[in-house]
C-alpha cells in the first residue's frame, strides 16, 4: 500500500457514525456534510427537524445514511431521548460534534439574567450534558471522538459578548477536564476554536462596511470560510488524531494573536 493510500485510510470515516448538534444551518450543516463526504453516517440534531430532513436527503445522495432527531440542548430529557434514539437506530455513536450555540450581543451592564441563562445554558451547560450523555454510550462501545466547537472568544474578548465569552472559556476548560477523565474509556475530547467564519447568518455584516474594521484586525486580512474548518474537523474526527486529547485547535487567521 502506498503512503498516499495510507493517508487516505487515516482520514477515512467509513463505517463510523457521527452526531452533529445544531445541524440545521450554518457551520453545523457544513460539518454534517463534511463528515458524510468522508464516509460517516450522520445523525442530525436540532430543535426543529424540518431543515434536518432536507439535509438528510442531501447526505443520502452522497451514499451515506442520515437520520434527523429533535434535540433541545437546554433540556436534559430531550438530550437523553435524542441520544438514546440515535444510538438505538444507528447502532453506535463514534463521533460527536458539539456545535449548538447562541449569542446575545449586549452591553455587560444591560445583560439580564434571562440573557445570561440563555447563552450559558446552551453553550456551556448544554454542551457538557450532550457530551456526557454521548460519552456514556461511547464508553460502552469502546470509545470515540468528541469535538466541542469553542471560539477564539474563549481566549480573548470583545465588547458586548460577556456571556458568550464566558461560556466558550468554560467550554475550553470543560473540554480539557473531560479529556482527562475519559481517556481511560478510549474517548478523545478536543475542541475547535474558530475565529470569524462567514456563514449565511453573518455574511451581510462581515462582507459589508460593518465587518471591514474587524477584517483589518485579522493578520491574514480575511475572514474564514466554512471550508477552512473542514481539515481541523476531519483531523479530530478521524484516526489521524489518535494521540490527541484535550487539545484546542484555533482556526482564525491569526486573529487571536492581534491586539484587541
Amino acid at each position: 500500500m502506498t503512503a498516499a493510500a495510507d493517508l487516505s485510510d487515516l482520514f477515512s470515516l467509513s463505517g463510523q457514525t457521527a452526531l452533529v448538534t445544531g445541524a440545521s444551518s450554518g457551520l453545523g450543516r457544513r460539518f454534517a456534510l463534511t463528515l458524510a463526504a468522508a464516509g460517516a453516517d450522520v445523525v442530525l440534531a436540532a430543535r426543529r427537524t424540518d431543515k434536518l430532513n432536507e439535509l438528510a436527503g442531501e447526505i443520502a445522495g452522497l451514499g451515506r445514511r442520515a437520520e434527523a432527531v429533535a434535540m433541545d440542548v437546554t433540556d436534559l430529557s430531550s438530550i437523553e431521548t435524542a441520544v438514546h434514539t440515535a444510538h438505538r437506530n444507528m447502532g453506535r455513536i463514534d463521533i460527536l460534534v458539539n456545535n449548538a450555540g447562541v449569542a446575545v450581543t449586549k452591553s455587560a451592564l444591560d445583560h439580564t439574567e434571562e440573557d445570561w441563562d440563555f447563552v450559558i445554558d446552551t453553550n456551556l451547560k448544554g454542551a457538557f450534558f450532550v457530551a456526557q450523555t454521548v460519552a456514556k454510550t461511547m464508553a460502552e462501545d469502546g470509545g470515540g471522538s468528541i469535538i466541542n466547537i469553542a471560539s477564539i472568544l474563549g481566549e480573548r474578548v470583545l465588547k458586548q459578548l460577556a456571556s458568550y465569552a464566558a461560556a466558550k472559556a468554560g467550554l475550553v476548560q470543560a473540554t480539557k477536564s473531560m479529556a482527562l477523565e475519559w481517556a481511560r474509556h478510549n474517548i478523545r475530547v478536543n475542541a475547535v476554536a474558530p475565529g470569524y467564519i462567514i456563514t449565511e447568518i453573518n455574511r451581510d455584516f462581515l462582507t459589508g462596511a460593518g465587518g471591514e474594521k474587524m477584517r483589518k484586525g485579522v493578520p491574514m486580512r480575511r475572514f474564514g470560510e466554512e471550508s477552512d474548518l473542514d481539515g481541523p474537523l476531519l483531523l479530530l474526527a478521524s484516526g489521524a488524531s489518535g494521540f490527541m486529547t484535550g487539545s484546542v485547535l484555533t482556526v482564525d487567521g491569526g486573529h487571536v494573536l492581534s491586539v484587541p
